[in-house]
């Protein structure tokens, strides 16, 4: 079964088709730059371009970076531009996709389902926590296979800021931080949270995974296992697809 998955990320919109039942995609992802500002009409139009580019016509899932209440209405955007709150995107999504189906969740949740289905985390019980490292620091907490939606603690406080100032991958970036400097304020945010949640698993995601091996091994004191995330930047493709594939059957 395919069914289509768009990741909207706070520096660039992809989407593919994705097989359900091997949980990766079927063509390579096509992906345009998030505009600024990220208003709801022109985050609409970059992600029809995505689906449109595919011609697809079938139900589509679409991740939000911030809080996605009851799958339709924007809570928080705190990487995109401040109007789409209490957007209904469903809604605003479905209506430039031509009225196609469409299911909206929480970014980082849909990477989490996808990681917990095909990846890291598949098989794993207990306290899980998949972590996603770029624009900001997105979260999704699992409780033996279970999402608890939205938790969004990236904007855990650290050090007087919200954590992903400090320890996203833009934070590197922008401050031009060596490997061995981020990894120390990653391992900060990671004591932190594990203090708050006990987790018996970290799952490091976002684009930054593909470059574990340069700072995992340079985060020390942290007693539950950490791993990178399996399906790296597609997890959040793969887990809108199987999000709308739950909505549709």
């Amino acid at each position: 079964m395919q069914i289509f998955g768009v990741d909207i990320g706070g520096s660039g919109i992809k989407g593919a088709p994705v097989d359900l039942d091997r949980g990766d995609l079927t063509e390579e992802r096509y992906k345009v730059l998030t505009p600024h500002p990220a208003t709801p009409d022109a985050v609409a139009d970059g992600v029809k371009e995505v689906v449109g580019h595919f011609g697809w016509t079938g139900p589509v899932g679409i991740t939000f970076p911030g809080v996605v209440a009851d799958g339709a209405t924007i809570r928080t955007a705190a990487n995109v531009d401040k109007a789409w709150v209490d957007t209904d995107a469903r809604a605003l999504l479905g209506d430039r996709l031509g009225g196609l189906p469409v299911t909206v969740l929480n970014d980082a949740d849909a990477a989490g389902v996808a990681e917990m289905q095909f990846g890291a985390g598949r098989d794993r019980r207990g306290t899980v926590l998949l972590l996603t490292f770029g624009t900001g620091i997105g979260s999704a907490l699992f409780v033996d296979g279970e999402l608890v939606p939205n938790t969004e603690l990236g904007h855990l406080e650290l050090g007087g800021h919200d954590a992903e100032k400090r320890a996203s991958t833009k934070a590197k970036e922008d401050s031009e931080l060596t490997w061995e400097h981020w990894a120390r304020r990653v391992t900060k945010y990671l004591a932190h949270v594990e203090m708050l949640f006990s987790p018996e698993l970290f799952i490091i995601g976002g684009g930054v995974s593909r470059k574990a091996d340069k700072f995992l091994p340079l985060i020390e004191g942290i007693r539950a296992e950490i791993v990178p995330a399996q399906l790296q930047n597609n997890a959040g493709i793969v887990g809108a697809a199987m999000r709308a594939a739950k909505t549709a059957s």
